[in-house]
């Protein structure tokens, strides 16, 4: 399970345009059948940006990025 994967250049795009944490939640919703919590989505939107601004300021432009990945064999992400 992932909720998002895609290019730095997509990644950071999206958080300038403040549509990351939209993103997360409807993959969310998709995966688990429920929506998560609204602090989550908070904390999503928050850090999320900073990545991205260090992404951005580093010219990481060529970079996988992969968010909200299930470990295989655990509950946790």
């Amino acid at each position: 399970m992932r909720l998002y994967s895609g290019m730095s250049t997509d990644f950071i795009r999206d958080n300038v345009h403040n549509r990351i944490a939209e993103k997360l939640k409807d993959a969310f919703a998709r995966e688990f059948r429920y929506n998560p919590p609204p602090s989550e989505v908070n904390s999503w939107r928050n850090s999320l940006r900073a990545v991205s601004q260090v992404l951005d300021d580093g010219g990481f432009r060529d970079h996988g990025i992969l968010l909200e990945y299930q470990l295989p064999m655990t509950s946790k992400r």
